[in-house]
């Protein structure tokens, strides 16, 4: 199964022949749709196979979600990036790790840490970029505004892993691309793009974890966590 759902879920495409038995096998599960493109059937399979994947991960993590509250009832997502880049400086190779899924490890450490965070209080919508090597995030939060009004606070994310055999090297210019074609489509200003280095020539991931501030060609602000 693994062969068949982690290149999915990594946004590759599988390498797996239509005909793979593995394949097949998932297919007549009902986990991979009948037809194409290759994808997970329906979204309700998609969230439950990434929450069930990351969940080892949230069992690691003991970070109190209402702290991440702030006075005004939003979430504080600049305070949320900067433990996960604490976190993930501190333990992220040993949490990578423990993931039954290495190729999306670094990915399912950041959904584990989003979704300890925003349990309970909000609702995480993933979207996997087939083809396009990217997992995207969008975090909705209801709060109450001061005057007494209902509403809810969006943050987008997209989660990119550099490896040895991206030909096209730092994927960063793909990503301001990728993510600025997401938040036009949600109607966002602003954004987080994440870009994991699992280069065998990466740096240490104490020197590699690091924060960047960007602009995409259309003028939205990107925050950049590189881990």
């Amino acid at each position: 199964m693994r062969r068949v759902i982690q290149p999915i879920l990594a946004g590759g495409l599988p390498e797996n022949d239509p005909q793979d038995d593995d394949y097949q096998y998932a297919t007549d599960l009902g986990l991979i749709a009948p037809d194409l493109p290759v994808r997970i059937a329906n979204p309700i399979y998609r969230e439950i196979i990434l929450r069930v994947l990351a969940s080892i991960g949230e069992r690691a993590i003991v970070a109190e979600p209402r702290s991440y509250v702030a006075t005004d009832g939003r979430l504080d997502v600049e305070r949320l990036l900067r433990d996960f880049a604490e976190l993930w400086r501190e333990n992220g190779d040993i949490l990578a790790g423990a993931m039954p899924y290495p190729e999306v490890a670094p990915q399912l450490v950041f959904m584990a840490w989003l979704h300890r965070l925003v349990n309970g209080g909000g609702f995480i919508d993933r979207e996997v970029g087939i083809g396009k090597k990217r997992i995207d995030l969008l975090v909705r939060w209801p709060f109450t505004e001061s005057s007494g009004k209902r509403a809810v606070q969006r943050a987008a994310f997209e989660l990119k892993v550099w490896r040895d055999r991206d030909k096209k090297g730092d994927p960063l210019a793909q990503g301001l691309k990728q993510i600025d074609e997401y938040l036009a489509g949600l109607g966002l200003d602003e954004g987080v793009l994440v870009i994991f280095d699992a280069r065998s020539a990466a740096a240490p991931i104490e020197e590699r974890t690091r924060f960047e501030d960007h602009l995409t060609t259309s003028g939205r602000r990107i925050t950049l966590l590189r881990g």
